[in-house]
């Protein structure tokens, strides 16, 4: 069974709050017969389109392969926190790689908010930018680990990230789950298949060729790698694999690190003067629980609300049902509100939480398991991928050096082993340990 088409129609949107409130593109041609490139990138989403934007800035001849539609995967579908650094916080990567080198992957994290930024504002991308992305903890040790980050990146780094204590929390976000957070301005959040829409336009305007509906079926490797689809086949001199958590069998190597996961989102009704029950400033939120719960206002006024995961295939009958549960939980107060839109997506972790940026063979690459944390990441790799092609590999470089391992018992073993863990946190987060 394939997630590219396990929970999805053939080159479609979901049915989401996103692609109900974005200007969709006319569709891209499918590959058909054969056709050659330089560079091949499987995958249309942030990462192969910042690529391809990338490399066919640079001249490049570029050809692009998505299965779907640009921004249908992950990229299209998330809930659009433009967050800083990396998904782990700069001390669990200062312990991890040291200081120095934590202090190089913080700063190529800033440089991804800053690609972002530049991007939206070069191409004119109407994505609903807007600054702002809160952390909240729903226990005393939460709270205070949240605090002492917001010190250690102030005294270390020269970031401000704002203290907030239960009352002053509570005034951002009156919830009666949360006691306390921090509030960071320089992180943002934005709609993302609008962002995904906006990166395909600009790549298909610099000359890259994009092909829709054009599931890559195999890869044959070779100093000319032979891309088949299913309707045809591209000789190409490098191929960038850009799938994340729709990879599939395509690429064992990644494969065993890299894990599919299935999280979801609501959109409620507009709230209209309720807004204020959920947020008073327009900023995002993600709280500690090991199964994050985050959410902000949209800007038609509704709440978007994303939490759950699951670990099969087939995504839950009941979507609405599953997100109503947290949703509840951290605002009992709107148990009387509908629920207009429900939809999933799937994203790939890794064991660590940190990506996977690789070099495969001399022409091939890949980046992939953002882990959460794929909106600045995945747009930011797409340029590493691009400046690797062209020999420029720094960033690439350190990327590519993090500790990313195998999972234990390999794709067999996986999915059972993260959901007996995902339940022992879940159970941990409930009894407030």
């Amino acid at each position: 069974m394939d997630l590219l088409f396990s929970n999805d129609r053939r080159g479609e949107y979901p049915q989401s709050w996103y692609a109900a409130t974005a200007d969709l593109l006319p569709p891209f041609p499918k590959l058909e017969g054969e056709a050659r490139a330089d560079v091949c990138i499987i995958g249309g989403g942030y990462t192969g389109l910042s690529a391809a934007l990338h490399l066919a800035e640079a001249g490049l001849d570029v050809a692009l392969l998505e299965a779907h539609r640009v921004g249908f995967g992950a990229s299209g579908r998330n809930g659009g926190q433009l967050g800083s650094g990396q998904r782990q916080d700069q001390v669990s990567l200062e312990k991890m790689v040291g200081t120095a080198n934590a202090r190089v992957l913080w700063e190529l994290g800033e440089e991804a908010k800053d690609l972002c930024r530049s991007l939206i504002s070069k191409h004119g991308i109407d994505c609903h930018l807007r600054d702002g992305v809160a952390w909240c903890g729903s226990s005393k040790s939460d709270v205070e680990h949240l605090h002492h980050y917001a010190a250690h990146m102030g005294e270390n780094y020269g970031y401000e990230i704002e203290s907030l204590d239960g009352g002053a929390f509570r005034a951002l976000c009156p919830s009666p789950d949360y006691r306390g957070g921090v509030l960071d301005m320089g992180a943002a959040h934005l709609h993302p298949l609008r962002f995904a829409l906006g990166l395909a336009k600009a790549a298909a305007g610099a000359g890259a060729r994009i092909y829709e509906t054009s599931h890559v079926e195999s890869v044959e490797q070779g100093r000319e790698v032979l891309i088949h689809t299913s309707g045809g086949t591209l000789r190409a001199g490098q191929v960038i694999f850009a799938c994340n958590g729709y990879l599939g069998g395509l690429e064992p190597k990644v494969a065993a690190r890299v894990m599919p996961i299935n999280n979801f989102i609501v959109a409620t009704e507009p709230l209209g003067n309720r807004a204020d029950e959920v947020l008073t400033r327009d900023v995002a939120v993600a709280d500690s629980k090991f199964v994050v719960n985050y959410f902000r206002l949209s800007h038609d006024g509704r709440l978007l609300f994303g939490g759950g995961e699951s670990y099969g295939y087939r995504f839950p009958r009941d979507i609405a049902a599953l997100v109503r549960k947290p949703m509840l939980e951290i605002f009992p107060h709107l148990a009387d509100v509908r629920i207009d839109h429900a939809w999933g997506g799937t994203l790939a972790i890794t064991m660590k939480r940190l990506p996977l940026l690789a070099r495969l063979a001399p022409n091939m690459l890949t980046a992939s398991g953002y882990s959460g944390h794929g909106v600045g990441t995945a747009v930011h790799a797409g340029r590493l991928l691009a400046e690797a092609v062209r020999g420029q590999s720094a960033g690439f470089d350190a990327m590519a050096a993090l500790p990313v391992p195998g999972f234990p018992g390999g794709a067999a073993l996986r999915a059972p082993l993260l959901a007996l863990a995902m339940s022992w946190y879940a159970l941990r987060d409930r009894l407030g340990f």
